[in-house]
């Protein structure tokens, strides 16, 4: 089994976008962005269609396209986010029905399944309380290592 990502990509794509923007810039490209969080553009460009279905960013096409948000930092959360990229439960159950006849076969789907309305219920209230704000203040206040940029994207400061 593997971690999930999406929810990391997209609140930096969002963070970086925020930076960029308070920095007087009108729109980011995916490109940019892709740049930043060391992926292909076409992962932030579906990450950043389901943000748009949200209603936590915008997209521009034409001359000047590219992405901007749709609400401020501030009224974002990362449950905002989560609900946007992470679609249906954190934790599942079996994907076929366990054998009934066995003791632990027939308890185990009610058992886990209010372990983890718990544990989901825990995680909703704890991204609830942290903004998109508080997230790029903490990338900020980050200690920094120099670095350089080879690929001569451009990159917020």
């Amino acid at each position: 089994m593997s971690a999930n990502s999406r929810l990391t990509i997209a609140a930096h794509a969002l963070a970086w976008i925020g930076l960029y923007q308070r920095q007087g810039h009108e729109v980011a490209t995916s490109e940019q962005i892709a740049t930043s969080a060391n992926t292909n553009p076409v992962v932030i460009r579906r990450l950043l269609g389901e943000l748009r279905r949200a209603g936590l960013v915008e997209s521009r096409r034409g001359v000047g396209a590219g992405w901007s948000l749709a609400r401020e930092l501030e009224s974002m959360t990362l449950l905002d986010v989560y609900e946007a990229v992470e679609p249906g439960p954190l934790f599942a159950m079996h994907r076929t029905t366990p054998d009934q006849g066995c003791v632990v076969g027939y308890g185990i789907q009610p058992a886990m399944q209010g372990i983890y309305e718990g544990i989901e219920e825990t995680l909703r209230k704890e991204l609830a309380r942290v903004t998109l704000a508080d997230v790029l203040r903490d990338v900020l206040a980050a200690p920094r290592r120099p670095s350089r940029d080879a690929s001569g994207g451009r990159r917020p400061a």
